[in-house]
Parts: C-alpha cells; sequence; structure tokens
C-alpha cells in the first residue's frame, strides 16, 4: 500500500529510505492522478524492491515547490535520499515499472 507522507515525515519515509521510493506528488481533484492510484496500489502490493508514498500537493505546497511540482501527476524516484529521475503524467503500468526498474 502507498504511502502517504507530508512535509513532517518527508525526510524519514523517502531521503532515509535505504531502498529506492517512487513518490507520487498529486491531488484530490486531479482525474489523472485519481487514475494512477490503483496502478501505484498494484505496483505496492508487487514491487519489494521500491517503497511507493504520495505527497498531496495542496496539502504539501512547501515539498511541491521545494521539488518544483508544476503539473500532476509527477513521479520522482529517489535513489539514496536524492532524486534520481521524473516522470509526468498518468501513464501504464508497463511504463511505470520500466520507470522504477530503469
Amino acid at each position: 500500500m502507498a504511502l502517504e507522507v507530508n512535509e513532517q515525515t518527508f525526510a524519514k519515509e523517502v531521503l532515509e529510505s535505504s531502498t529506492p521510493v517512487l513518490v507520487d506528488f498529486w491531488a484530490e481533484w486531479c482525474g489523472p492522478c485519481r487514475m494512477m492510484a490503483p496502478v501505484l496500489e498494484e505496483l505496492s502490493a508487487e514491487q519489494a524492491n521500491v517503497k511507493i508514498c504520495k505527497v498531496n500537493v495542496d496539502e504539501n505546497p512547501d515539498l511541491a515547490q521545494k521539488y518544483g511540482i508544476m503539473s500532476i501527476p509527477n513521479f520522482i524516484l529517489f535513489k539514496n535520499g536524492q532524486a534520481a529521475g521524473q516522470q509526468i503524467g498518468a501513464t501504464s503500468k508497463e511504463a511505470m515499472l520500466g520507470f522504477i526498474n530503469g
């Protein structure tokens, strides 16, 4: 299951994680974000090698600003506390797997 993180828990759950972390920057009102939710839940259940976290940009504007989030859904893959890749927009499960494992 994807883990909701916020400005207080982001460092601990994402930046200090020993495993890669896929962070989904999203909002309730975003249709493509809602389309991606079941894909992320499936990946969370199937991929033991990556942690999946969600950041609500409306509730955490400072995080969105810090990572330059201008459009959502926006996915950033963190490895060893550093942003290692970014994917913007809704995509297929297969494409997301390629992004994670690429």
